[in-house]
């Protein structure tokens, strides 16, 4: 006969049920907590006659003594067996039971991958409270023959210090990457290029299984699309920081969790899927014996057949009148991703253990923006002046991360020393070359234009923390942190005669930035939990930065230097405080209030100072110069499960001072003419310290399970935005203030025989930008699953965007000087086949519950998409400030 394990999953909380286990128990919210002494559905009724008794323990791990989070007790009356009271242990093991009758129990006490344990012959009575200390759970090895899932886990849970999109249980994002998946995370929003902000601000630290990596230095949105969406477990939002954490990233944290494993023996995972706009190939093997464990990971991604369409009007005014320039292109993007990953780790001993990684990933990128027609009218002009060309841009790049981490753990919970070192090293080529076409039959190509532009991005990372509990509710955190980087952008500008050999451009000469930076920190972190509930967290972390900026070669203009010299860029210290305070309250619920300060250093993005003239008419230049930013970010939030419906509500509040903002005017250049004046009136935008951003809002988050099979959920992110650059120039000041909201919903259904079914909806109304605005988009998905048998591999299908192609997105920006109108058409519309198999045998090996601190470097201001700050991002051809990755 066959044993049935029915597992329940709600929430955050995971409770088991077998022959021996009859108990039902309410969840709870992720951030844990004590359940009230109410009475448990399905037990003894609300009426059972109460005392003045208490309980308490901690449920340890027996092999690690490390807290085993969210357990679940059950208090048993001995005689009738029934079930008196229960709760859920918090992130610490901890439980605590109130208002108990007198008289002899036992205790269950039960967790998902444990054996269950049972205390017997524990008596309660008036003389004093009972403290079982340290429950012991051992590890559950039993191999299960069947398991029937009669609930599903929570797409969204709340901790203490963050916010969990569990990722693994999303099916419509099979064969899709990163960018997919957070556009489903609440509080995050994404735009079409796959730039990523939080709360309204694109000033976020992502890391990748709680690090760095110049891959994402070099520009989050390239990064997420190397990433496939399988591959990701969980997602991570911390909106408040505390002091262990970079200062860098002012608006939060987003922590990309992938999936691991802990499994003895051997095993393969096959993952792919191909569609009509894009193909993917993956495998994922481990292989573990002993104390010792290997994994070699590797995907291969190529999109193709990503079309669209361009318009692009701007007008320049002058003392002679208005320059109205048209611009048109078809666009065509296609390119490859892959990386691989080996990883080792190694059991010294029973609380000590050390771990290390290395990765090569590769991203080769192509943009072509076909027949790029510019028709230019001048106030003396009887015709329009034509200029047309075929662009392509190409960005390549090759990461390396090594890895290596100690982790101690002691026999005292909580108490552990990690040390951890990483090098990483991003080169990136960023090119783009133009064909320019006679203006008679717009076929011949009379002249090139090439701007090379190759880069690196080196850092390396040595960390130590150490952590240890002060009596039982206190716990102090502590460590230091070295991060020495050299950043280098080296840039050349070509032209060339019909199809000649392409020679230096005479009226512009090539340079190399060096950009070294070194930051020394120390934090301290300190944690108190009250018997009223309350938790404290509290910290200070001190950075010191100094930077050694220089140009190979003379560079002209107001922001050069002699070749060669510092650029007297100032060193610089940072003392930034953290407050979080929670309160757990009946029923379940939590309100938090945070507080913390953070800092923004510029990315290569901003400080390159290539002159990106892809779009003849609309160049950018960075500003090596330009100094970190400092925000100021206070939140409340509350969260709740009202019967099956779980509810997250924050308030939050946000300001920036010297804001690095984008700058736009208007010149004469001969950059791009090549003998075509109808190019010299040019927009051109450039990077400074002058700006401030305010931001109020509220994000409204619900999810909810409905008989057991169904999940429902969704939410909106609403906030005011204000922005000025403070410029006391009238011609570029600016000011500009507005409402912006973001929703999304979701559902997803398990049917019987292995089906299952989600679809997503997401939309995103026009973004306030400094000198106008960035039209709204929506994106929508539904997909299909069918798990194969034995579930050792699925097959599923799934379609985003079916219903309307292409649609459109509308931009616009002003100032006294100059008008800019765009319309960007995106023909996106996709469907792809997925095929999931595992090969290998698994056995489970026993937990370790290994918490290592890796080296997370949270810094940095990106810029989006590789284009930088506040940009529009439609503008074809413009390619960003190329350079590799970014100095933090």
């Amino acid at each position: 006969m066959k044993k049935v394990l029915r597992v329940l999953v709600v929430g955050t909380a995971l409770f088991t049920a077998s022959n021996a286990v009859r108990a039902q128990f309410p969840t709870l919210p992720g951030g844990g907590g004590q359940r009230p002494a109410t009475a448990i559905p399905g037990t003894a009724s609300d009426d059972t006659p109460r005392g003045s008794a208490k309980l308490t323990g901690t449920v340890v791990d027996s092999t690690t003594n490390k807290p085993v989070e969210f357990a679940s007790i059950a208090l048993i009356e001995t005689k009738t067996k029934k079930t008196i009271d229960g709760t859920v242990a918090d992130e610490k093991g901890k439980f605590t039971l109130t208002k108990l009758p007198e008289g002899e129990f036992q205790i269950l006490i039960s967790f998902v991958g444990y054996r269950n344990k049972t205390l017997s012959s524990v008596k309660l009575n008036r003389k004093g409270d009972v403290d079982l200390g340290a429950v012991k759970l051992a590890a559950d090895v039993r191999t299960l023959k069947e398991v029937e899932v009669v609930g599903q886990a929570s797409l969204v849970e709340e901790k203490v210090d963050r916010l969990v999109y569990n990722a693994d249980k999303d099916i419509t994002a099979k064969g899709g990457d990163a960018t997919d998946v957070m556009r489903k995370v609440p509080l995050l929003s994404v735009d079409l290029d796959g730039n990523v902000s939080l709360r309204g601000s694109s000033n976020v630290r992502v890391l990748i299984n709680n690090k760095p990596s110049t891959i994402v230095a070099s520009s989050v949105a390239d990064a997420l699309k190397q990433i496939p969406a399988d591959m990701i477990k969980t997602v991570e939002v911390i909106t408040s920081p505390s002091a262990k954490y970079d200062a860098e990233g002012s608006a939060g944290i987003i922590n990309i969790i992938t999936k691991k494993t802990t499994l003895q023996g051997f095993t393969l995972n096959l993952d792919s899927g191909v569609g009509n706009r894009g193909t993917n190939l993956g495998l994922n093997g481990n292989l573990r014996t002993g104390k010792m464990g290997f994994s070699l990971s590797g995907f291969g991604r190529a999109n193709y057949n990503v079309i669209g369409k361009f318009q692009n009007t701007q007008r320049t005014f002058g003392s002679n009148g208005t320059t109205t320039t048209e611009q048109t292109a078809d666009t065509r993007n296609n390119g490859i991703f892959g990386q691989y990953t080996l990883g080792w780790d190694y059991d010294i001993t029973k609380n000590s253990a050390i771990t290390a990684s290395l990765r090569y990933g590769a991203r080769n990128n192509y943009q072509n923006q076909d027949n790029f027609l510019t028709r230019t009218t001048s106030p003396n002009d009887y015709f329009p002046r034509l200029n047309n060309r075929n662009v392509l841009t190409k960005d390549l790049s090759g990461t390396v991360d090594a890895n290596i981490d100690y982790t101690r753990t002691y026999a005292k919970p909580q108490q552990e020393l990690s040390v951890s070192a990483q090098y990483s090293r991003n080169n990136r080529n960023n090119d783009f070359t133009a064909d320019i076409l006679s203006s008679s039959d717009f076929a011949t190509i009379v002249s090139r234009q090439q701007n090379l532009n190759n880069s690196y991005n080196q850092e390396t990372t040595i960390q130590g923390d150490y952590q240890t509990p002060i009596g039982k509710n206190q716990l102090i955190e502590f460590g230091g942190k070295g991060i020495f980087r050299q950043v280098e952008s080296s840039f050349t500008y070509n032209l060339g005669v019909g199809t000649a050999e392409l020679l230096a451009d005479p009226s512009r000469s090539g340079n190399t930035l060096n950009y070294d930076q070194t930051i020394g920190a120390g934090y301290v972190s300190y944690t108190l939990t009250t018997k009223n509930k309350y938790t404290i967290k509290a910290g200070t972390r001190f950075e010191h930065t100094t930077i050694n900026a220089n140009y190979s070669q003379t560079q002209p203009g107001e922001q050069g230097g002699a070749a060669g010299q510092d650029l007297g860029i100032p060193n610089y210290s940072n003392l930034v405080p953290s407050v979080n305070i929670s309160k757990a309250l009946k029923g379940g619920k939590t309100v938090k209030l945070a507080y913390n300060r953070r800092l923004q250093r510029p990315g290569i993005q901003f400080l390159n100072p290539n002159i990106n003239a892809a779009n003849p008419t609309n160049i950018t230049q960075g500003n090596p110069l330009l100094s970190p930013e400092l925000t100021d970010n206070l939140e409340l939030s509350s969260s709740a499960y009202i019967k099956s419906v779980y509810v997250n509500m924050s308030l939050f509040a946000r300001q920036t001072n010297n804001s690095i903002t984008s700058v736009r005017d208007t010149v004469r250049s001969s950059v791009g003419q090549v003998n075509n004046p109808a190019l010299a009136q040019v927009i051109r935008t450039t990077y400074l310290n002058i700006g401030k951003e305010s931001a109020y809002g509220a994000n409204i988050f619900g999810n909810a399970t409905l008989f057991s099979k169904w999940q429902i959920g969704g939410g909106f992110d609403l906030y005011y935005a204000y922005l000025t650059n403070n410029s006391a120039m009238s011609i570029y000041n600016a000011t500009n203030s507005g409402w912006v909201i973001t929703g999304r919903l979701f559902t997803n259904l398990t049917l019987k025989n292995g089906w299952g079914i989600q679809g997503f909806g997401f939309a995103r109304g026009r973004q306030v930008q400094l000198q106008g605005y960035q039209g709204g988009f929506a994106f929508y998905s539904l997909g299909v699953k069918k798990d194969l048998k034995d579930k050792r591999g699925s097959i599923g299908i799934a379609g985003e965007n079916f219903l309307n192609n292409p649609f459109t997105i509308r931009s616009e920006s002003s100032s006294p000087i100059f008008a800019q109108n765009s319309i960007t058409s995106l023909y996106n519309a996709g469907i792809r086949v997925n095929f999931n198999y595992k090969f290998g045998k698994l056995s489970f090996d026993q937990p370790q519950r290994r918490r290592g601190r890796s080296v997370d470097n949270d810094d940095i201001k990106a810029g989006e998409g590789g284009d930088g700050g506040n940009q529009p991002q439609q503008q074809p051809a413009q390619g960003g400030n190329r350079g590799g990755g970014r100095p933090r």
